[in-house]
């Protein structure tokens, strides 16, 4: 299900019903497009999101963890200035629109009472989030401004007035049926094609909300009932997790009559949390990481190239032996080589002396043409060596890169920092302020492992990109402690801090190195373990390579449920 209307009225109540007479005590942008106020309210503290990305746009409550830029952005600036210790006096819904306004009171710099209004508009690429002087109707700034260019019918840019978003001719299904429900219900008796015609008669009805009221339309009894009975569904909330047979997941108010499985959560809140996490994650790693991506995704492709012409020298040199043939017999039959000649046909002792064409340089003299190929030998033998050497080190550098891609994509937002500087340490990234900044600063500490508990206790530690997985496996590490890694694909560095884990503990262990790898959507992942003591990493490798011998092999298949409980244990 999308955020419609009907959504949004449900998630009104529940915020109002909480956060009314709270006082925002905490106002940050992690994300370029998101918002979260933090409200204290009930001796509770209520992190709200305010999202206006394009994909995922929305208001919650949520409990998924964020980190800070370390510069708060001028939109951040604003909303401090005016919201900072501000009261909630209520939230509303404008008809049965996507459109949530939350109302302040505050105390501006004279001290004098102000009321403000923070909007946001869940509409697709179109949302926003605006704060608005509630007085005039000025907007204050927005999270995105919009000029004339983009939108002639209204403007979103500091000091315009604030006009509502185009409002459609349909009807509020809150304030109950329209007076022709039954005749639309006998005039359209296939369920799609009045799921079609509702969306088109009443306001905030998502595809899939339509669909369901058709389907409770076409109930024996009293439609106007009928009607009515669904959309108090929506003031009592089921909140609820929809899993179709092929694993797609929606979320809705309540339970909708859908094929698959059904699962609950405590508030709405709770079930985005449950709904978005993955998905907005991904989406939040692309847009933080887009630069790191384009890097490494254009390293691939240069290193990829560069294999690809190396092994075709490497084919090409397989003549080397060809040319040292044709040189000595050509200096063996000399005397029957007459200078001018292009071609020449002569016995190859090395095969039973049947004939062997050899071609001839007509502006060069017969011993001339042999030491051409003398050296034409000698330099293919040369480049034996040469092309071997790079095509190991190009190989290397493209199981790097492949390394990092993959990291980025199991990667939480926090994770990219780590990756940045290790891009700008190996001079495949370029970042000008931020080595201003470096220089001003110490020197860039490396985050910390995320941390789990196994089932008997046993802490284990895993890396989540080449920083810290050097630095987990090499420096924190005891020499006893037990090392594990996927078979032969990208994966984490996972520690076992313990010198003698029962096989439990290192199945349990060897299920993080599974899921945080390459390997997390296969079955039956291979994962070695071995004592730290065992590993080794050369001279000059790149970070995040080891080299290892006498380790073990279990098989696993990743789960996100035992990730998630060995996690919570650590807590």
């Amino acid at each position: 299900m999308s955020f419609d209307g009907s959504f949004t009225h449900a998630m009104v109540h529940e915020l109002s019903s909480a956060l009314t007479t709270g006082r925002v005590s905490k106002i940050n942008q992690p994300y370029a497009n998101e918002i979260v106020l933090t409200v204290r309210a009930n001796s509770h503290n209520y992190p709200i999101l305010l999202s206006a990305n394009p994909t995922y746009a929305r208001i919650q409550v949520t409990q998924i963890p964020y980190v800070n830029p370390p510069v708060p952005t001028n939109f951040t600036m604003i909303l401090r200035k005016y919201l900072q210790g501000a009261i909630v006096k209520g939230i509303t819904q404008s008809a049965n629109d996507r459109v949530v306004h939350l109302h302040f009171t505050s105390r501006n710099e004279l001290g004098d009472q102000q009321e403000l209004l923070l909007i946001i508009e869940i509409m697709a690429r179109h949302s926003n989030v605006i704060l608005v002087d509630s007085s005039s109707m000025k907007i204050l700034d927005a999270i995105k401004h919009v000029g004339s260019d983009q939108n002639r019918y209204r403007l979103l840019l500091p000091g315009a007035q604030y006009i509502n978003p185009p409002k459609q001719d349909l009807d509020d299904p809150f304030n109950g049926p329209r007076a022709d429900l039954a005749a639309t219900i006998r005039e359209f008796p296939n369920r799609e094609v009045l799921a079609g015609t509702l969306q088109h008669q009443y306001q905030g009805l998502g595809k899939d909300t339509a669909a369901a009221l058709a389907v409770a339309l076409h109930e024996p009894g009293d439609a106007a009932q009928h009607f009515s009975d669904f959309f108090a569904g929506f003031d009592a909330p089921q909140p609820t997790l929809n899993i179709t047979p092929k694993g797609k997941t929606s979320f809705t108010a309540f339970p909708y009559p859908i094929t698959g499985t059904q699962q609950s959560a405590e508030t709405l809140s709770e079930l985005l949390d449950a709904y978005y996490q993955d998905k907005a994650e991904r989406d939040r790693v692309q847009q933080q990481g887009s630069v790191l991506i384009r890097v490494v995704r254009n390293e691939l492709k240069k290193n990829r190239n560069k294999l690809k012409k190396l092994k075709q020298t490497l084919a090409e040199t397989e003549n080397a032996d060809e040319y040292r043939i044709k040189g000595e017999v050509l200096t063996t039959y000399l005397h029957q080589v007459e200078r001018g000649q292009t071609e020449v046909s002569l016995p190859n002792f090395y095969d039973n002396n049947e004939p062997i064409k050899i071609k001839l340089s007509n502006q060069l003299s017969p011993n001339q043409n042999a030491q051409k190929y003398f050296k034409r030998y000698q330099k293919a033998k040369n480049a034996v060596i040469y092309v071997n050497e790079q095509l190991e080190k190009t190989q290397a550098d493209v199981d790097y890169f492949a390394n990092i891609m993959a990291q980025i994509e199991l990667a939480a937002p926090k994770d990219l920092v780590d990756i940045r500087l290790e891009l700008q340490q190996g001079g495949y990234l370029r970042d000008h302020d931020h080595q201003k900044k470096q220089k001003k600063q110490k020197r860039q500490k490396v985050s910390k492992p995320d941390r789990f508990t196994a089932s008997d206790g046993t802490k284990i530690s895993v890396g989540k990109n080449n920083l810290q997985n050097d630095q987990l496996s090499l420096h924190t590490a005891k020499r006893t402690d037990i090392w594990l890694h996927v078979k032969d694909m990208p994966g984490s560095h996972v520690i076992i801090h313990s010198d003698d884990p029962t096989e439990a503990t290192i199945m349990e262990a060897a299920n993080l190195a599974a899921y945080f790898s390459k390997g997390r959507e296969s079955s039956n992942v291979p994962v070695d373990y071995l004592p730290v003591k065992r590993l080794h990493k050369p001279n000059g490798a790149k970070p995040g390579y080891v080299i290892f011998t006498g380790q073990r092999t279990v098989y696993v298949t990743p789960e996100s449920e035992l990730v998630e409980k060995l996690a919570a244990n650590a807590n």
